[in-house]
């Protein structure tokens, strides 16, 4: 089988370096030649090239693309590829994704590796990476049983831990743990960069440890990244940012009140939650 990879980056990059150990062969494009002269030279396909009629003689395409550009490169893609070709994406925004694709391409299938670093492009592509971490397959009522099934496989492949959900439902869960944390982190930098007197806010950056490092580090990543999930996954992250706001006041309300009792029922009950979410 041949599959094809769009973008090679940190998820593209891993994607064909995997897919290369379990026999296939993987064709990659990227935007930029000096990307595709790397991700041959590490093994992560067999050729690249800045040409999407690369991919035409491809049996599947997996479009890595920031993600804003997946839909805009579907179009593209479909001109070159045969009719029984399947197409899957890595958008970790499914309900724009698959609205946007579907009424272009009868094979296609959504989907979302919950997997990464903080690093990125094809220098950070790794073996492994998608072992025992989610990968969501959202197909809808029009979704090819058939294609389902040959994604499933490569993921199975991959070691990765499916689960199968709705669009909507994808959106919703993940602007509540994805999303909605580097909002929250975002917001935690610019209170303490908010600090006027410059020897305190100097003294918290010397300070600063694992606590502020673990609750800080996704607000501190890829600014177009954020943006990106903002704007496609604009009404689920806005009602859980609400939620959010909420419990602040919430936690405000308590400890203006010096109620240490309510403060103590809250955060017991946070404590008791959070290994349902993280082991």
């Amino acid at each position: 089988m041949k599959i094809g990879i769009v973008g090679l980056g940190l998820i593209g990059g891993s994607l064909g370096l995997d897919l290369k150990t379990y026999g296939y062969e993987v064709l990659g494009v990227s935007r930029r030649e000096s990307t595709c002269t790397k991700a041959v030279a590490m093994g992560c396909v067999d050729t690249a090239s800045v040409d999407l009629s690369l991919l035409g003689k491809t049996d599947v395409v997996f479009i890595c693309t920031p993600l804003g550009l997946i839909i805009p490169t579907a179009r593209q893609l479909i001109t070159s590829l045969g009719r029984n070709v399947i197409i899957t994406d890595v958008g970790s925004v499914k309900t724009p994704i698959v609205e946007g694709i579907n009424p272009l391409w009868e094979n296609f299938v959504g989907g979302h590796p919950m997997a990464g670093t903080a690093d990125s492009g094809i220098e950070a592509a790794q073996r492994n990476l998608f072992v025992e971490r989610p990968y969501v397959i959202t197909p809808t009522a029009t979704t090819r049983p058939e294609n389902i099934q040959v994604i499933e496989g490569i993921v199975q492949q991959l070691g990765a831990k499916i689960y199968y959900c709705q669009p909507e439902e994808h959106d919703r869960a993940v602007s509540l743990i994805s999303h909605l944390p580097v909002m929250v982190s975002a917001a935690l930098i610019a209170s303490c960069m908010a600090e006027g007197e410059s020897q305190v806010l100097q003294l918290a950056q010397q300070l600063a440890s694992s606590g502020f490092r673990d609750t800080s580090r996704v607000g501190g990543g890829n600014p177009e990244l954020g943006v990106m999930m903002a704007e496609y996954n604009r009404d689920a992250l806005l009602r859980s940012l609400s939620e959010y706001r909420h419990q602040l006041d919430e936690l405000i309300a308590l400890i203006t009140q010096e109620n240490w009792q309510g403060l103590t029922t809250k955060l017991n009950s946070t404590h008791q939650a959070r290994p349902k979410f993280v082991e």
